[in-house]
């Protein structure tokens, strides 16, 4: 079964890229939305409240804004924080590839490469989009300033980097029709790769 990365920068498109490979039949492990389940299970929140202390989970949730002001000023802290989420979200992804049945399937991750999911990964679709645009977009989604936003953008991939591990390249700069074409695309191109092989 061929496994393929999707990953790209924050408002980018990739979640949209991602429902429309669902709706082609594509399994799509969502690995930003696995590790806020993750983070609730009890080994994995006794080691981030070790961490960051009793404030990380408020009303047994985790307290996102606590631990994103600590984490954006204190790399080490970061570090901390990747070495207990990223092996539990891998493990959980291989666990996840044993029960589907497709040609393919998809992983979607932000940081893809940071998270060391890219060798468990046979090919990697990166989304692109201006940065113009992409600010434009998480305004509407997220309540955050530009400069929020920026900074956040800073902490992830850099976009020539993943540009040059890239096997496909979708620009989402277009309309959402435009989109639906580039990954019919290439499914096709997948499908015909797989039927090669």
């Amino acid at each position: 079964m061929l496994k393929i990365g999707l990953t790209g920068g924050i408002g980018t498109g990739k979640s949209s890229v991602a429902k429309l490979f669902e709706q082609l039949n594509i399994p799509v492990y969502y690995a930003d939305e696995r590790a806020k389940e993750l983070m609730l299970t009890q080994p994995i929140k006794d080691k981030i409240t070790k961490l960051f202390g009793p404030q990380a989970y408020k009303d047994n949730r985790l307290n996102v804004r606590y631990i994103s002001g600590i984490v954006f000023d204190d790399k080490n802290i970061l570090k901390a924080l990747e070495q207990i989420v990223h092996p539990a979200v891998k493990n959980d992804f291989n666990q996840w590839v044993k029960q589907q049945n497709s040609p393919y399937l998809m992983v979607e991750n932000a940081i893809l490469h940071k998270t060391g999911m890219d060798k468990s990964v046979d090919k990697i679709i990166v989304v692109t989009a201006g940065k113009d645009l992409r600010i434009e977009r998480l305004k509407k989604r997220d309540n955050k300033t530009q400069a929020q936003l920026e900074k956040i953008m800073e902490v992830q991939e850099n976009q020539d980097f993943l540009l040059n591990e890239a096997d496909f390249i979708i620009k989402n700069n277009g309309k959402m029709k435009d989109l639906e074409q580039k990954v019919r695309k290439i499914d096709l191109k997948v499908k015909k790769m797989l039927n090669k092989s």
